[in-house]
């Protein structure tokens, strides 16, 4: 290898090294993100945000964490006030505090364990704290209440950690078939006390009505007395017997007796259509 030969191939191997030198002597942070720098293994406080930082090469990592909003879907069992078994399930929204990424990434380390480690276990027993101050119908029956205990309880647990909860949402809440079917018993129930109710009400209304019937009736035989009683009341009697008689569909009869002198007496009817010649 000649004299210019090697000073080409020192240089050449120079420039590579500072290249990759330079590549790793720094690191582009997008926004949303947040890094952390750790030199031989030990984090560095003060979290990375976004931007073009330097860091030592070769000796350095950066672990970079995304602190937009994540969404996890987290299970939780507990029982309620009544000792009812009680499941659900939550969808949890949150993101890192980038204040607290640093103590994040010593104490939980990646974004699974934080999952894992903390907002699973803490999902549960803030859902055991909610459960429990009330009864599984209340639970079902008051279920944006049992949500607001269950996010301020999650909420004052996972702050300590540097997790941010922006949002939960109960996306199942089931309970045990014991429970189902005394429900469903329940509502039988009540639906047969309220056809009996109906029932006895409707029956109430029709004595009512015979009872106003009847009144009708003995006030219209009352007014009927007291028309007979008055000056000409013999003509209505005369009248209502021979309306009685047209709408009776007799036939025409043979004989009209009076009775009495009095013009005024009551007439009794006769047909002899009827009788036979011996």
């Amino acid at each position: 290898m000649t004299k210019d030969n090697w000073r080409t191939t020192a240089l050449g191997i120079l420039v590579a090294i500072l290249v990759i030198v330079g590549l790793n002597s720094f690191i582009i942070i997008n926004p949303g993100q947040a890094g952390v720098l750790s030199i031989l293994g030990k984090a560095r406080d003060g979290a990375l945000m976004e931007g073009i930082h330097l860091k030592p090469p070769f000796i350095s990592v950066i672990d970079v964490y995304d602190l937009t909003v994540q969404k996890f879907e987290v299970p939780a069992e507990s029982s309620t006030k009544d000792l009812q078994n009680l499941s659900a399930r939550f969808a949890i929204n949150f993101r890192l505090d980038p204040i607290q990424v640093v103590d994040v990434r010593r104490k939980q380390g990646t974004l699974e364990n934080i999952v894992s480690k903390i907002i699973a276990p803490q999902t549960q027993e803030a859902f055991k704290i909610a459960a429990a101050r009330r009864t599984v119908e209340e639970a079902i029956t008051k279920r944006s209440e049992l949500k607001e205990d269950f996010d301020n309880a999650l909420g004052d647990r996972l702050d300590k950690y540097g997790i941010i909860v922006l949002d939960t949402s109960v996306v199942d809440l089931t309970f045990s078939p014991e429970f189902a079917r005394a429900v469903e018993e329940k509502q039988i129930a009540e639906q047969r006390a309220q056809r009996a109710v109906y029932v006895a009400r409707e029956a109430e209304q029709e004595a009512q009505a015979e009872i106003n019937r009847a009144k009708g009736k003995a006030e219209a035989q009352r007014l009927l007395a007291e028309t007979l009683k008055a000056q000409g009341g013999q003509l209505v009697l005369q009248k209502e017997a021979i309306e009685a008689w047209k709408t009776g569909g007799a036939q025409m009869p043979r004989v009209l007796v009076m009775g009495g002198e009095s013009p005024n007496n009551v007439p009794f009817i006769f047909n002899l259509g009827g009788n036979t010649q011996n």
